[in-house]
């Protein structure tokens, strides 16, 4: 049984597990009610605010907790899709006794190597942490990185929170305009973005989108194939 530890924030719940069953019906051809994983899925709310500083040790407290929970239930292994959870990656990871995956290194693993320019769209908190910044740049990547980009990322989210989409639809396409002028790839590292991101067609903005999102529900469905529990 996969578990999957979200809600960071609530809104970004739904599309993960979509992209797990997409993924399941791209990976391993499932079609029937049958051919799907078992999941157990636990929308943690957490302590995390656009507009103050994030309190790390209520933050870690309140994912633990609901790691914890979750591994209870019995899962085999938790998938937890949120960037700035993994800042607690390595101490969470130390309290469970089944796998955690980690996005960050699932994400990097998806970056074309032929990159050259790539921005990080993240959390304030995420940023500043330097978790994709060193991943990064242990993988030869350049990360390129602008305050007025980081701005408009934290008035993204409040939007997306507020269920101003529309504003918010707005407001990413600018964005991406901005950003296909100075940069070939672009890193989603904050699920609240999907909200945005798969609403609207990249194709034709000459970047290359790199989804941390997609990218852990990929890490989610090999690893339950690797399990071999796939129905025949």
């Amino acid at each position: 049984m996969i578990g999957i530890l979200a809600g960071m924030g609530p809104k970004s719940t739904g599309p993960f597990v979509d992209k797990v069953v997409e993924q399941c019906r791209q990976m391993y051809g499932a079609e029937r009610d049958t051919d799907f994983p078992h999941m157990m899925i636990y929308s943690c709310p957490t302590p995390f605010y656009t507009d103050r500083p994030i309190c790390h040790t209520d933050m870690e407290k309140a994912i633990l907790q609901g790691a914890k929970k979750l591994e209870s239930t019995g899962v085999d292994f938790i998938a937890m899709p949120c960037n700035t959870a993994h800042l607690y990656y390595a101490s969470i990871q130390k309290e469970l006794s089944v796998p955690l995956l980690n996005m960050v290194g699932e994400t990097i693993k998806e970056i074309p190597r032929g990159a050259r320019r790539t921005a990080l769209l993240a959390t304030a908190a995420t940023a500043e942490s330097g978790i994709y910044q060193q991943a990064l740049a242990s993988a030869g990547l350049r990360c390129v990185d602008r305050e007025s980009w980081q701005t408009c990322i934290n008035e993204l989210l409040s939007l997306i929170k507020k269920g101003q989409n529309n504003e918010a639809a707005v407001l990413w396409n600018r964005l991406c305009s901005e950003l296909a002028e100075s940069v070939d790839t672009v890193l989603i590292a904050c699920t609240d973005l999907n909200v945005v991101a798969d609403s609207n067609d990249n194709s034709s903005r000459g970047i290359h989108f790199v989804d941390s999102s997609a990218c852990l529900a990929r890490a989610v469905v090999r690893k339950y194939m690797n399990s071999g529990e796939i129905p025949v």
